[in-house]
């Protein structure tokens, strides 16, 4: 990494820490204040991904000035209080923006492009949103993330492509990426991955031309590999849930050559997670039982046991995949084992996903694979009524598992009454999983269109477009 660093010839300012913000924390852990903002930010309708991370990087004073997000939500938190005084600088003083020449082409000035790489306020456009991420996001629709992404990431690309040197990135392109890996979770959370997973592959080209073009700093060449990373398992996500599985191969293994260049142990163990999950959709159960088993043995030192949790669970999916009830059985008590020790502060960001709901919609997709519908349907039914409603997808997989399994198990009008649930979630929900999911019940369900319910069923899903 020597040869991709470059050193100031004038050293930026160190920050401030926010010691008014340290204040308002008061005796709380950082973690304990993640997860108030967390449920302040549901309160108003906001999401945000915040975590002990982004609140010791907000009093350490790298975070100078909240993005439009964060900044509802903390005036929320501490009304009649401002940002000034929550310890933070104004928005105009943190944008960096400079006077254009004169000579300068109308329409050609790019956010990141221009500016001297030894800019000494280079280090204050940390987590700042752009403009262009700001107006891009602010509308909430899934289609919202193409412009995100070929906002300040995207533009390195087109400086590569026009013959332009791609400048060498500081901490204001680390935040970028940081920032597009959570609005992708947010937007995919919402909306499902069909709509999304074309659109998201320019931010993770761009990332890796950042990669290429080198940092201005250790600690931020620390942050664009992990954010590369990360964003490479998002996008390959977003491939894995719209059914393209040798894409979302592609990206995870991807993410896990990342890792393991940079020796980055939480990136690796995510990796391994998705894998193990992709290798039990593509019908490869023993790989996904290495793959889970790998991620472990990577994940241990990390100290998460909620991590752990999931891992175990991921271990599962690969035993009822080859029919092995027993290691099955003993992976699902090690993972509600962990679960139940709780939260800490070692749970990774990307994990908000995973409480008690996706737990129990993990076992039921087990007992479903091991062919044990009433107890699949048991555990599919606690997921749906627990899942907290901003991750309406994960609530349309539930449901749609649910539907399924009470199909499979002789309740055929239960089980129409849960699908056409889920096929008022598809306009919302984009999502092939789920789409192939109800195709699947609809078939189940063809013989008994007789009973209460499932003409009715059977008739929405055959006029309910699918999505391409």
């Amino acid at each position: 990494m020597a040869s991709s660093m470059v050193t100031s010839s004038q050293p930026p300012t160190p920050p401030r820490p926010n010691l008014a913000f340290r204040r308002l924390r008061g005796q709380r852990s950082p973690a304990e204040f993640a997860a108030a903002v967390r449920r302040a930010a549901r309160e108003i309708g906001e999401s945000v991904s915040c975590d002990a991370r982004y609140v010791g990087r907000v009093e350490a004073g790298e975070i100078r000035c909240p993005n439009y997000a964060y900044e509802r939500v903390f005036l929320h938190m501490f009304p009649g209080r401002t940002l000034s005084d929550l310890g933070f600088a104004s928005r105009a003083s943190v944008r960096g923006r400079r006077g254009r020449p004169t000579s300068e082409t109308p329409g050609t000035n790019e956010p990141y492009d221009t500016q001297d790489t030894h800019d000494p306020d280079e280090t204050y456009d940390d987590y700042e949103e752009s403009d262009v991420l700001r107006r891009a996001f602010m509308t909430g629709g899934g289609a919202t993330v193409a412009a995100a992404s070929l906002g300040p990431l995207g533009l390195t690309l087109d400086a590569a492509a026009a013959g332009r040197p791609v400048r060498r990135a500081g901490t204001g392109e680390a935040g970028a990426l940081e920032e597009a890996v959570r609005r992708i979770r947010l937007l995919d959370d919402r909306h499902g991955a069909d709509g999304l997973y074309q659109r998201a592959a320019a931010p993770l080209r761009a990332a890796y031309a950042l990669l290429d073009a080198g940092a201005t700093r250790l600690t931020t060449a620390d942050r664009l590999h992990s954010g590369a990373g990360e964003l490479a398992i998002s996008v390959g996500w977003l491939a894995h849930d719209s059914g393209r599985f040798d894409d979302a191969r592609s990206h995870y293994a991807e993410a896990l050559a990342t890792a393991r260049v940079t020796g980055d142990e939480a990136l690796e163990a995510h990796a391994f997670c998705n894998t193990a999950f992709l290798a039990r959709d593509a019908g490869r159960p023993r790989e996904a039982v290495r793959a889970a088993q790998a991620a472990q043995r990577v994940a241990r030192p990390l100290g998460s046991a909620r991590l752990m949790s999931l891992l175990a669970l991921r271990e599962a999916g690969g035993w009822a995949g080859l029919a092995d009830r027993t290691g099955c059985e003993q992976a699902l008590a090690r993972a509600q084992a962990y679960f139940e020790r709780g939260h800490s502060d070692a749970d990774p960001e990307w994990m908000s996903f995973y409480g008690e709901a996706e737990l129990e919609g993990l076992e039921a997709q087990c007992w479903s694979t091991l062919g044990d519908w009433r107890r699949a349907a048991r555990h599919a039914r606690r997921a749906a009524d627990l899942q907290d409603p901003h991750f309406t997808r994960n609530i349309a997989l539930y449901t749609a598992e649910l539907a399924d399994d009470l199909a499979r198990g002789g309740h055929p009008d239960e089980g129409a009454a849960a699908g056409l649930r889920v096929l008022e979630l598809l306009g919302e929900v984009q999502s092939s999983r789920i789409q192939t999911m109800l195709a699947a019940t609809a078939r189940v369900l063809l013989p008994h269109r007789r009973a209460a319910g499932v003409s009715a069923f059977l008739e929405r899903h055959a006029s309910t477009p699918r999505t391409v």
